[in-house]
């Protein structure tokens, strides 16, 4: 899709956390249409444009959601919560990014997370569930904390809705309370450590993830031990802070571990 500058109606702007925010907008159905997994850019001024995830999927009644991580020592951060709760409209363009859903696969689905990262896997999670109840998807979603993860209750609907939808939940600081309940589980520490111990074989799997550079490619390297393919793991890292190679191969992964 060709990116286009509009301007959207703010319907709802709701605290999820103390940190993070939910916004909801409102535009025209066709000029807000997005494939799931794409971001859009905010205009905070007239050469600044900040990117944020598309947190849903396209249902053509013209919604944009999105989720917001709040910095109150980060000037951009700042000036962008200002800018919200004062504003009836927003300018944005959009659509942006080629992490997206692939439409013809049916593989199962590995998707990865970290903090607001969240947004674009929940958007790609409900487009898959609408096109197909049936497939297997696997959402491994890490924070800080419990508390972190702000959407919890919405990705323990998916796990306990789907018998085909598990839910893993990694926090670095041991949550009060077991992470626990039908398909849905808890794992302490990094997550790309969470992964190592965890899981076998992803050879036939479509793999996407949303983090930090370090983040994702921390997760990519343990991936590329289990059999990850290079042709079907997706990341907006891969545009913005790109390696080469993306995966590593076999051989460059024991030459390093010798290392």
């Amino acid at each position: 899709m060709t990116p286009r500058t509009l301007t959207c109606l703010v319907s709802e702007v709701e605290d999820l956390t103390p940190d993070v925010f939910r916004v909801q907008l409102e535009g025209r159905p066709e000029a807000v249409a997005h494939e799931p997994g794409q971001y859009l850019e905010l205009k905070l001024a007239d050469d600044l444009w900040v990117p944020f995830s598309i947190a849903n999927a396209h249902g053509g009644d013209g919604a944009i959601e999105l989720h917001i991580q709040h910095w109150p020592e980060r000037e951009n951060s700042a000036r962008l919560r200002e800018l919200i709760q004062v504003a009836e409209r927003l300018t944005l363009r959009l659509p942006g990014g080629d992490c997206i859903l692939d439409p013809d696969s049916t593989r199962p689905l590995l998707l990865i997370a970290a903090g607001t990262g969240f947004s674009q896997m929940k958007a790609i999670i409900e487009a898959a569930l609408h096109d197909d109840p049936t497939r297997n998807i696997d959402l491994w979603w890490a924070a800080r904390e419990r508390r972190d993860l702000y959407l919890e209750r919405l990705a323990r609907e998916w796990a306990e809705g789907y018998t085909n939808v598990h839910f893993h939940a990694v926090s670095e600081i041991p949550p009060e309370t077991p992470v626990d309940g039908e398909r849905i589980h808890g794992h302490l520490g990094r997550i790309d450590r969470a992964l190592a111990t965890t899981l076998d074989d992803v050879s036939g799997h479509d793999v996407y993830l949303s983090g930090s550079p370090g983040m994702v490619y921390a997760c990519v390297d343990v991936l590329a031990s289990l059999g990850l393919e290079a042709s079907r793991v997706f990341s907006d890292v891969f545009a913005y802070a790109p390696r080469d190679p993306i995966v590593p191969t076999a051989g460059s992964l024991v030459k390093e571990h010798r290392s």
